[in-house]
């Protein structure tokens, strides 16, 4: 999406927003949304690393259930 804008429509995009919302807020804004990009990739990171963990620990459980069973079997 962002892709097909290109540089003349980025360069319009930001004229808008310089008008609208003047020099000294601009700043913020970016800062805001910056900080909202931050976030939102930490918690994406902490989702995936959460759902390896737990597919790992899903695996381990396995491994020690098919232990036993052969264990059990094997007596």
């Amino acid at each position: 999406m962002l892709s097909s804008i290109g540089i003349p429509g980025l360069i319009l995009i930001l004229v808008i927003a310089l008008i609208i919302f003047g020099p000294s807020k601009l700043p913020e804004i970016g800062r805001a949304f910056g900080n909202t990009l931050k976030e939102f990739k930490k918690a994406t990171n902490d989702l995936i690393s959460t759902d390896k963990e737990e597919k790992t620990n899903s695996e381990e459980k396995n491994k020690l259930v098919d232990l036993e069973k052969s264990e059990k079997t094997g007596n």
